[in-house]
């Protein structure tokens, strides 16, 4: 009979953590958030939202049937039978991977491990990091042996923020154990809360079926960003293609230009392999390839601002422009990494006056590498800029009418609906 747990722990409540927590909970078993964010735990513990596509009605009703609450203190590990790590795995400035959050949390929890205690890596890594650093850590740092004395195991997060049509809950959940008996752990948990689970053989293959995820996004995304060069050379509008192509019932998948990409994956997971295959002396030529594609973007959406500024007469140098969208995706408030942040930059060096418009953010939040825009607020769309840009496909651009305005709009997203008269896609 497979072991039933009662009270876990979730360690980094952010846009994976959360909602990891809130499906437990709503499978009736008591969880525990630790962040080191005090108003990250405050928030939870008075019922309230930090994340947009969260309201506060779903973390206050967990809260307040008592299955929910959390902590900045990790002595409270001790408490749980299972703890499971959603902490960033970003690169470095380098372009290397950053495991610091995941190592330090190992650090901070190992001394509180309890024997039998289950620990599940989800931040997204290269191949052996489960086994080969996390474990050493976890051991070192409580005088136990996993696999023997607590259980260890990794599952990739599949978490995709603004996503109507599955959720935490009916989203396959890959996993793969230290040993069987971390994997028959493994299942034991997740099977208390999630719809399917799939067993692979090893951490290994588990964190490597993540990175093929992503990896796979961003090369299907390059070759349509490539494409979409060379079709408008041609006079193809290669949305349209794309359309037609979607009509095929089998053998093809749509992906659609843009920006640049964002987020917390695709820009990043790739680049983990990259950097773990030099250490067996292999290449990675298409995902370097598809990362070279994919970072150009924004240099070519400047290029059509400056097509559109140059039929008004006007150079980007002095111009005032609106940047729609901040977040990397339609629909949700992460900006993480999102090609908004280099289009600004962009414009900014070369003269542009730059303000930006979103709903879903605000206010700039703090961002490892574009630190200066920290603070910078939202503004109203209006026409009175000498160039409207759309970054992000929100919702509330593809319905807002531009079609009195005069200032020239150019759309990386090829999403809004009620255009201008100057409209120019990206």
């Amino acid at each position: 009979m497979s072991k039933t747990f009662t009270k876990i722990s979730v360690v980094g409540l952010g846009y994976v953590g959360l909602p990891l927590s809130l499906q437990f909970a709503r499978s009736d078993v008591s969880v525990l958030g630790l962040d080191l964010d005090p108003s990250k735990v405050e928030a939870i513990n008075a019922g309230k939202t930090y994340l947009k596509h969260f309201p506060s009605e779903t973390i206050a009703e967990q809260v307040n049937a008592g299955r929910f609450e959390a902590t900045t203190d990790p002595s409270r590990m001790s408490e749980v039978e299972a703890i499971l790590i959603c902490v960033p795995t970003p690169l470095d400035d380098h372009r290397e991977p950053d495991l610091s959050f995941v190592l330090d949390t190992a650090r901070t929890i190992a001394p509180h491990l309890q024997k039998g205690v289950f620990v599940a890596l989800e931040s997204t890594t290269y191949p052996g990091t489960t086994e080969d650093e996390l474990r050493v850590v976890l051991e070192e740092g409580s005088d136990l042996k996993a696999g023997v004395d607590f259980h260890l195991a990794y599952s990739p997060e599949r978490e995709d923020p603004g996503r109507d049509d599955a959720s935490v809950k009916t989203i396959p959940k890959v996993m793969g154990g230290y040993t069987s008996k971390c994997a028959e752990m493994a299942e034991a948990l997740y099977g208390q809360a999630l719809d399917k689970i799939h067993l692979v053989s090893s951490c290994r293959a588990a964190e490597a079926t993540k990175l093929l995820e992503n990896i796979f996004r961003s090369v299907n995304i390059a070759l349509v960003n490539e494409l979409k060069i060379v079709y408008e050379a041609m006079g193809i509008d290669v949305h349209e293609v794309i359309d037609a192509a979607a009509t095929k019932p089998f053998g093809y998948m749509a992906f659609r230009p843009g920006p640049g990409l964002g987020g917390h994956c695709i820009p990043i997971d790739p680049f983990y392999l990259t950097w773990k295959a030099r250490e067996f002396g292999k290449n990675t030529r298409f995902i370097e390839l598809a990362g070279e594609i994919n970072t150009a973007m924004p240099d070519y959406v400047i290029s059509k601002v400056a097509d559109a500024l140059n039929e008004e007469g006007k150079a980007i140098k002095g111009s005032k422009i609106l940047v729609l969208g901040l977040a990397y995706k339609a629909n949700v408030d992460d900006c993480r990494e999102s090609p908004s942040f280099v289009l600004m930059e962009k414009l900014e060096a070369k003269g542009a006056a730059v303000e930006y418009n979103d709903s879903f953010v605000p206010v700039i939040p703090p961002t490892r590498e574009h630190a200066h825009f920290t603070g910078k607020k939202s503004v109203e769309i209006k026409d009175i800029y000498d160039l409207i840009l759309v970054s992000t496909n929100h919702t509330e651009y593809k319905k807002f009418d531009f079609s009195g305005y005069s200032s020239p709009l150019v759309d990386a997203r090829n999403c809004i609906e009620q255009k201008p008269k100057k409209y120019f896609q990206a």
